[in-house]
């Protein structure tokens, strides 16, 4: 069979001269192609986006290896735009125990402050910064990249560590397992092969086929809200904050949101019509005019401003019932998919696959009983329900029904003018936290998260709690506050 490569029609539409370059890498005929031979491997993981990359990353760290395979020849979606870009604290503390975290700092924008308007008037801010949630970690609560950022930095932190084998332009066209293993059918420039696998991690996305293949059900929910999203150069910034409009007069008081992001390109979220042209509605020349309608008095945009890239959006919510399906784990979008709003999307699927990670490194490497995979669906399950929740409830706020939801969102509006004790009733998006997780076989009380707290090493020198996790490495570490008895301390 002819290898062809996947085709990306995604309507997105670029201005002339502009867009997105990003770095491509070359096919590798792997050894079983010449041999024939299949050959069985403890972890593959199927696609090299952000949570593939991740887990690929975080199992390397830990001492375990995997094979990666993804269907195309770089990161990001050509074509296509910055996608993910408000990457949390939590999934910062992450990136820095894996060792990309200096290079997200230094070309991205941190910020904590975000303000909401209705009309001409703010009726909400709040500064991350002073909040309990994120004020004890030594990392900022936010910081804006633009995603394939990321994840060619990982692409590079994974060939570094060494232990993965990173097989790109390989497309998985079958699947089937048994008790212990999968089989996986991949096709190639070169031709086609097969792979074993003891466990399957599917990253391939919202569109995932394991979906299909392992009969995984689905709760979904998919609305009629559309949005145009915009990146966008200015040659005068307006202020590094997250500023939302809820009814933005220029926008026919609709939704707004306005955030910069790496390379001075700032990305603008507009709420369209629920019925509008999608098509019609992202050309270059209609987003010049909702530009100007935006910064009236205050730029020429035709002057002033380069389109980098522009296109239709539509959201929905969906989680797989169940996260495993015998050796098969869904991580990120092929997991759950949320509505962008608090950022609550590309950092789960992050913190999904770093969880699964360390889980499966410590039943590779001998550390635990499989049992403990078993944790990945109590623990990642129910952090995605709450995120499909939580956007839900914004998405409701944004683009209220008529009757009670209308009533609330108007009388949550002009309360919060005068009322500063109702301003928190305002939901332009709650966002993106560390999960609480709820009791489960493994952790009969739950768990809670710890930020990355700063510390002093028993010689005085200045720490935090991440260089304490990396020194324990792949081993099992307790960190216990307060006495701790003998058979405490056996147990």
């Amino acid at each position: 069979m002819t290898y062809q490569a996947p085709a990306y029609t995604n309507g997105y539409e670029f201005s002339a001269g502009s867009g997105y370059e990003l770095p491509t890498y070359p096919f590798v005929a792997p050894p079983e192609l010449a041999s024939g031979e299949v050959l069985r491997h403890p972890i593959v993981i199927v696609g090299a986006g952000l949570a593939g990359l991740t887990c690929a990353a975080s199992l390397a760290s830990l001492g375990v290896g995997c094979v990666l395979l993804d269907e195309d020849n770089t990161v990001g979606v050509k074509g296509a735009s910055s996608r993910g870009i408000c990457y949390a604290q939590k999934t910062l503390e992450i990136f820095k125990r894996l060792g990309l975290y200096e290079r997200i700092e230094a070309k991205g924008i941190q910020w904590s402050v975000g303000r909401t308007f209705a009309g001409f008037d703010e009726v909400y801010s709040f500064d991350l910064k002073a909040q309990q949630t994120h004020q004890l970690s030594t990392l900022p609560p936010f910081v804006n990249i633009q995603q394939f950022y990321v994840e060619g930095f990982l692409v590079e932190r994974v060939v570094a560590l060494g232990l993965a084998d990173l097989r790109w332009q390989h497309r998985v066209t079958a699947f089937e397992q048994n008790a212990d293993f999968a089989t996986l059918t991949l096709e190639t420039p070169q031709g086609s092969y097969q792979i074993q696998a003891e466990h399957v991690i599917d990253a391939t996305g919202s569109k995932s086929p394991f979906r299909a293949w392992t009969g995984a059900s689905i709760t979904s929910k998919k609305g009629d809200d559309r949005w145009c999203i915009a990146d966008v150069r200015f040659k005068e910034q307006p202020p590094v904050e997250r500023h939302t409009w809820i009814e933005a007069p220029f926008n026919d008081n609709r939704a707004v949101w306005q955030h910069l992001m790496a390379d001075d390109v700032w990305r603008l979220d507009y709420q369209m019509a629920p019925g509008c042209d999608m098509q019609a509605v992202s050309q270059t020349e209609v987003v010049l005019d909702r530009l100007q309608k935006q910064f009236e008095g205050k730029i020429d945009v035709r002057r002033d401003c380069e389109i980098v890239w522009v296109g239709p959006y539509a959201y929905k919510g969906e989680c797989l019932n169940e996260l495993r399906h015998g050796r098969v784990f869904f991580v990120g979008d092929s997991a759950h998919v949320v509505s962008p709003f608090g950022a609550r999307g590309g950092n789960s699927g992050v913190q999904d696959a770093d969880n699964l990670a360390w889980k499966l490194a410590a039943v590779q490497l001998g550390f635990a009983k499989p049992a403990l995979l078993n944790a990945y669906q109590a623990e990642r399950h129910a952090a995605a329900q709450v995120n499909v929740n939580v956007t839900n409830r914004t998405a409701r706020f944004l683009r209220p029904a008529d009757g009670i939801e209308r009533d609330f969102r108007n009388a949550a509006i002009a309360l919060a003018k005068t009322q500063a004790q109702l301003r928190a009733y305002v939901n332009t998006g709650r966002m993106s936290t560390a999960n609480v997780y709820p009791p489960h076989a493994s952790a009969p009380n739950g768990a809670q998260p710890v930020q990355n707290v700063a510390l002093r090493w028993a010689d005085g020198r200045p720490g935090e709690l991440i260089e304490l996790v990396q020194w324990a490495g792949a081993n099992l570490l307790l960190l216990w506050f307060g006495k701790l008895n003998a058979s405490q301390a056996r147990t």
